[in-house]
């Protein structure tokens, strides 16, 4: 066992777990935040994306241990007040069966906040593009939707933003 300390969603905790203990499991199964869904377990789908230090990441390919002193936002730690992004996906309807949808949540909030180009950028002299809805795929290409609300969720994005 091993003695971490984390600060998720703004109350600091301290745990014993096993090194092996990835964060998703220790968010779920330890700490009862169940908005961060298990997808594939293998950081291909987004349904675990939480935010590490305000980066965007995989729960499930971080081991707990190595978050130990970090600051952890999931999806319940976004706010209770309704918020520009929340707003935007209930009135673009950017969520269908809501499975992908805190994910989603938390990656488009690192995603705006987060500075420069990305891949898709064509003029790479300026600090902060506009978010196109190219920007905008090409930044949360790491979120998957099964039910394939990608457009309202490219609209919901667009508004926030504004």
């Amino acid at each position: 066992m091993a003695e971490i300390t984390l600060r998720v969603n703004g109350s600091t905790r301290e745990l014993d777990t096993d090194p092996r203990t990835s964060l998703l499991d220790l968010l779920r199964e330890r700490l009862g935040l169940t908005g961060t869904k298990k997808g594939c377990d293998h950081g291909q789908c987004g349904a675990c994306t939480v935010l590490i230090d305000g980066r965007r990441a995989n729960a499930c390919l971080a081991l707990a241990v190595a978050c130990d002193g970090v600051e952890v936002t999931t999806v319940e730690g976004l706010g209770d007040e309704p918020y520009p992004l929340r707003t935007a996906f209930v009135e673009r309807d950017a969520f269908q069966c809501g499975y992908c949808t805190p994910g989603q949540l938390c990656s488009a909030a690192g995603m705006l906040a987060e500075r420069g180009p990305s891949a898709v950028t064509p003029d790479l002299t300026g600090d902060d593009p506009p978010l196109t809805p190219e920007e905008i795929r090409e930044r949360m290409s790491g979120n998957l939707c099964r039910c394939g609300a990608y457009v309202n969720i490219v609209a919901a994005i667009q508004e926030a933003a504004r």
